[in-house]
């Protein structure tokens, strides 16, 4: 029997300490077109997805993070299909683009798809770091606006967080006391696509007021996930989450068990590697 994964508390919501990505499932590889378009052709039906999602499954790792919960798109099909055929809840946690326009028609546009979020069952909505960003004001270390859509968050019955990419939304929200119950924040050892330096971020989720759900890992395959694996959660707070992608059913057991073995602080049982000329040292 698979072992169940260590959970979390997030706003009253029992969350897994690893989160579903969604990424290497959604063609976003950060590496070349040509490596998104080798996840798109091979996750091009629902089944392969959720086999994928299966695999999660097996150590109760049952939230996802996307930004496409609108009903349409594979992935969305392909959630819905998994909860009928295994009868377990996934908990979605939805990063959508929203329309930031200091606007009538802008605010509008931003309610109907914080809406359509509610609409399909989202639980957390947390507005993408790239529209989250419009409303920084550095200067007053504030979010203009930003209790409006938290509000419009609140009164669709889910809760708001917030994919904070930039740092400062992280400290201007906790520092004005925002309805923020949860942030996203790129961590990895690598520094990859994040703003400033490792041990900055580091201090920065320490002494966030809200649990953080960690994205990139392992640096967009920029690391093995020994490495970036063992670095997140042997540095990251007991309450705060990783958000692991991955391209096959297998890649997440390997994953996951290299995450157990760092929040138990043992060795993970894996099989070595199929490299050509081992040294003795090796077994090779």
């Amino acid at each position: 029997m698979a072992a169940t994964f260590p959970r979390t508390d997030v706003a009253g919501v029992s969350l897994p300490r690893m989160l579903i990505g969604s990424n290497w499932i959604n063609g976003y590889s950060h590496t070349s077109p040509a490596a998104d378009k080798q996840i798109t052709d091979y996750y091009c039906d629902t089944k392969r997805i959720g086999e994928l999602l299966d695999a999660y499954l097996e150590y109760g790792i049952d939230a996802i993070m996307a930004s496409c919960f609108d009903g349409e798109s594979l992935l969305w099909r392909a959630v819905k299909e998994t909860e009928q055929r295994t009868g377990k809840k996934f908990i979605l946690i939805d990063t959508p683009i929203l329309d930031m326009s200091d606007s009538a028609e802008g605010r509008l546009n931003a309610q109907r798809r914080i809406e359509l979020s509610a609409k399909n069952g989202v639980t957390f909505l947390l507005p993408h770091h790239s529209s989250a960003e419009e409303l920084v004001n550095k200067h007053k270390g504030t979010m203009d606006r930003l209790p409006d859509y938290l509000s419009m968050i609140r009164d669709a019955g889910m809760i708001p967080g917030l994919s904070a990419h930039m740092p400062e939304l992280i400290l201007f929200s906790d520092a004005n006391e925002y309805d923020v119950q949860t942030y996203v924040q790129i961590y990895n050892c690598m520094g990859f696509l994040m703003q400033v330096e490792v041990e900055y971020i580091h201090k920065v989720i320490w002494e966030s007021k809200k649990p953080v759900m960690s994205i990139k890992a392992m640096a967009a395959g920029r690391v093995s996930p020994f490495v970036g694996l063992s670095f997140s959660y042997a540095t990251l707070r007991e309450c705060d989450m990783v958000t692991l992608g991955a391209f096959l059913p297998k890649e997440v057991h390997e994953d996951v068990e290299i995450s157990l073995a760092a929040i138990e602080r043992r060795r993970p049982a894996l099989e070595g590697r199929s490299s050509p000329n081992k040294t003795a040292a090796l077994g090779g």
